[in-house]
């Protein structure tokens, strides 16, 4: 597993696409240090820009590396290797290349700033967790519908589909719901719809910890009246914890029986 683990991972961060990756959210955070000398606002910039490349970033890479090593993973396959070590050595080796390339994007740039001297820290490793959270999470349901789908376009449309779905039609989906329903009690349907969503996880997280009400938006809102910050935050992580936990117990499942 290891082996497999190393070339993974080796052969990720020699992708052109993760050089490009990164050098994207370096010029991103240079050019965003030197338009405002201020971290917050920095940090609030990047928390916005991160939230809605990371998923989109981490999905499609994601889907696009297994079709791409489909073969190589069918021929490990024929080994005497259980189909869940070789299958999580290739996830965790794209996973730790993603996040590699957040830390270096972001952090490098944000540490010449001076990060560490201003109050904002524990907003910065906020923001670097959230990010590589999403890579993380979006990365497995990559391996998962890549798993599902044999045909490459359907697996890639399918990819697409569902990053749209959870960074703009989801919120558009909830805002209706609460109109319809408005005549109703919503403070829990709020918090359970805000949980099944990893990108508003994240984002209310990070606005928790910025104490910017008016960004929060109703679920966050609702977060922070009715179960407080400390314990909505602990809310928030245990969730994101259960959207790696739950789409790994499933990618298993459909490991142990599908016909390779």
């Amino acid at each position: 597993m290891n082996s497999v683990l190393k070339y993974s991972f080796y052969e990720m961060i020699r992708s052109r696409w993760l050089f490009i990756y990164t050098g994207f959210y370096l010029l991103v955070s240079v050019a965003l240090i030197m338009l405002s000398g201020d971290s917050t606002k920095v940090l609030i910039s990047l928390s916005n820009i991160t939230l809605g490349i990371t998923p989109m970033v981490g999905i499609l890479f994601g889907t696009n590396y297994y079709y791409n090593s489909r073969e190589f993973i069918q021929l490990l396959l024929c080994q005497p290797i259980s189909r869940w070590k070789i299958f999580s050595a290739f996830y965790m080796g794209l996973a730790i290349a993603l996040c590699l390339s957040i830390i270096v994007g972001i952090g490098l740039p944000l540490t010449f700033m001076g990060i560490f001297k201003s109050g904002n820290v524990s907003l910065f490793f906020i923001l670097i967790a959230m990010a590589c959270m999403l890579s993380i999470i979006f990365s497995l349901l990559a391996f998962l519908i890549a798993v599902k789908f044999d045909n490459k376009v359907k697996g890639l449309s399918i990819a697409v589909l569902l990053w749209l779905f959870f960074a703009i039609i989801y919120d558009g989906l909830v805002l209706l719901t609460l109109l319809v329903l408005k005549d109703y009690p919503l403070d829990k349907l709020t918090i359970s719809l805000m949980l099944a969503n990893p990108i508003d996880l994240a984002r209310i997280l990070i606005l928790l910890k910025l104490d910017i009400s008016a960004m929060m938006g109703y679920t966050g809102a609702v977060l922070s009246k009715f179960i407080g910050k400390s314990l909505g935050s602990l809310l928030i992580a245990l969730s994101l914890l259960l959207w790696t936990l739950i789409p790994m117990g499933i990618l298993r499942k459909i490991l142990n029986s599908k016909d390779f």
